[in-house]
């Protein structure tokens, strides 16, 4: 499995997010996109999952063009999860209710026969004992980590992060960081949007930095992080470094 963005380009209106975007990922990379606010990192995203049509460019996923406009995104979606800052949990149903939902619906499985996969899931990620809680039983951290359990449901090939500690308080941050990074020990190939500059440097296989739409300065994590050669990323991680 190998998945390529070719010249993507995204305009909300007058306003260019995506500025001829282009980007290899290999199977089993986790590929960090690091920035200001507002320099199309979500959009990236989103564009992958095909929440959002692109206004040109491409995006192959095993030599298939996946944004082609005639193409039916909900067969894609299933090998292409997503999860976002906000947890977006159902509050009327249990943790482990959420996590089913998509799986019975999509492949009208019962709830009998999935549930020692979506057991199995939780226990993975430290929640065996959460499943039958509702989300307003729940801590930021665990609702987040049952919102990855969910996408994960989907037996998806590549995972998309979206922000997502950007929500939380910041001792809970740890606990989904290191979900994260038992799926990359696990093999799984993921892209994340991510002011986890600490993570992104020590954990991620790939780095991109962007601003204003466009990919500025790309490369391992080492290159990026201890010597970028574009005065723009310079700044920005000259200013976000000092903070920590």
């Amino acid at each position: 499995m190998k998945l390529r963005l070719e010249n993507l380009r995204k305009s909300f209106g007058d306003t260019l997010v995506l500025d001829d975007i282009s980007l290899d990922v290999a199977e089993g990379q986790m590929v960090c996109l690091i920035g200001a606010s507002g320099s199309g990192k979500s959009t990236i995203l989103r564009c992958i999952n095909l929440l959002e049509p692109l206004d040109d460019g491409a995006i192959w996923l095993d030599g298939q063009d996946i944004a082609a406009p005639a193409l039916d995104p909900q067969p894609i979606r299933q090998r292409i999860g997503i999860v976002f800052q906000s947890f977006n949990l159902f509050p009327h149903m249990t943790a482990a209710e959420n996590v089913m939902l998509a799986p019975r619906r999509v492949h009208g499985k019962s709830r009998d026969a999935l549930l020692p996969e979506v057991s199995a899931l939780f226990e993975r990620f430290g929640l065996g004992d959460r499943m039958d809680h509702y989300p307003d039983q729940l801590s930021g951290g665990q609702q987040q980590r049952v919102a990855i359990v969910r996408a994960l449901a989907m037996n998806p090939e590549i995972m998309l992060f979206d922000e997502i500690t950007s929500a939380l308080d910041p001792e809970l941050v740890g606990e989904v960081l290191e979900v994260l990074t038992t799926l990359k020990r696990e093999g799984m190939t993921m892209i994340l949007a991510t002011h986890e500059m600490d993570f992104a440097q020590s954990v991620a296989d790939h780095v991109c930095f962007l601003d204003r739409g466009r990919i500025i300065e790309q490369g391992h994590p080492d290159k990026i992080f201890d010597a970028p050669t574009q005065p723009r990323t310079q700044d920005f991680l000259s200013r976000v470094l000092r903070r920590r």
